[in-house]
């Protein structure tokens, strides 16, 4: 299947051509932009707009073959001189939401653009400003016409993030969502594993929990598991064809699905339940059912000094023993926040 490009790229390509001219007159068409893994991908422009004080660019996102509602979205991207000193200033123009509660990885007021669609356009600015003689002191803003609409098909309002889409992305490539494909690779995994004749393997729901346990356990490449959502796919094949031991590491809201028994940790087939998670910290239970995210829930525990990520991955690990049955498997659970720290543990 073909894969695609995040929104985070997208105007990160946007941005690009429109610095550009912005210090050249001239817009790059078409414009390249350095991702993770040395991917180094080519975006026509669909827009240029060049004004005395600002440039304009802009992109139409491609998701490939996964069913993306952004799919065929217009990504703009306007830059504008900024004060001096002040570095890569974020904006959200018109189809970009704001974040107005706790619980996401952005203050409250701040444009739903995500830490690493940031961090991939301040670099881009920085390399651009490097080549044209920039100060990299500029406005950047994001806008997606018609997002404010297509974001009542996804979480932003129920999250809190009002008037349009996030600008999402921490590869910058969107991988084509086919969960035959995905628990068969999965599955082979495992094969493999057993066949090099490793005792331990890790399954982690994204590449900053593989890193984690990876280092943690000092596990070669091999045997990492491409685990995902499908924590369920993995339980289940070792449970057939067991490894002595096995790490399952995810983020905080992945893992409180896992602790609450579900086995498909994607967004659209399971939900956080906070009744849990108040179950689990009874001192602050009013104040978790009230929350916006299970990272809002896990902030006011970590703040009131309990236990909660423990708590999760200590009913996680339940789940799994549950699901291995009487396999030889031996388990511990880590759960991870967005930086990559060890918030919870099991066993302890």
């Amino acid at each position: 299947m073909r894969y695609g490009w995040t929104t985070g790229a997208c105007a990160t390509a946007a941005t690009t051509a429109a610095y550009t001219a912005l210090l050249t007159g001239e817009f790059p068409d078409p414009v390249e932009v350095w991702l993770p893994k040395d991917r180094r991908p080519a975006f026509a422009l669909a827009t240029e707009r060049l004004s005395a004080g600002s440039a304009t660019a802009g992109v139409i996102k491609d998701a490939g073959d996964d069913p993306d509602v952004t799919h065929g979205a217009l990504i703009l991207a306007t830059v504008s001189p900024g004060e001096p000193g002040s570095g890569v200033t974020f904006r959200a123009g018109e189809g970009v939401g704001t974040v107005t509660r706790p619980g996401l990885p952005l203050a409250v007021g701040e444009p739903a653009i995500n830490p690493m669609p940031r961090r991939f356009i301040a670099e881009a600015v920085a390399r651009v400003a490097a080549s044209h003689g920039g100060t990299g002191d500029v406005v950047v803003e994001i806008a997606i016409p018609d997002g404010e609409e297509i974001a009542r098909q996804t979480w932003n309002p129920r999250l809190g993030i009002v008037g349009g889409l996030s600008i999402l992305g921490t590869t910058g490539v969107v991988v084509p969502y086919s969960c035959s494909a995905w628990i068969d690779s999965i599955r082979r995994g495992v094969d493999v594993a057993r066949a090099m004749g490793y005792t331990h393997v890790a399954g982690a729901t994204g590449s900053t929990s593989e890193r984690v346990a990876a280092e943690l356990h000092g596990l070669p490449e091999g045997a990492l598991l491409d685990m995902g959502d499908f924590a369920g796919a993995v339980l289940k094949y070792l449970r057939r064809h067991p490894v002595p031991r096995l790490t399952l590491a995810g983020g905080f809201a992945k893992f409180s699905k896992l602790a609450a028994g579900h086995l498909d940790l994607h967004s659209k087939r399971s939900q956080v339940d906070l009744r849990l998670l108040a179950s689990l910290a009874p001192p602050i239970g009013e104040q978790i059912l009230a929350a916006n995210t299970a990272l809002h829930a896990l902030e006011l525990a970590q703040a009131a000094e309990l236990p909660l990520g423990d708590l999760v991955a200590a009913k996680a690990l339940a789940t799994a023993a549950d699901v291995l049955g009487p396999a030889p498997v031996e388990v511990d659970v880590l759960v991870i926040d967005r930086a990559g720290t060890i918030v919870g543990r099991a066993p302890g």
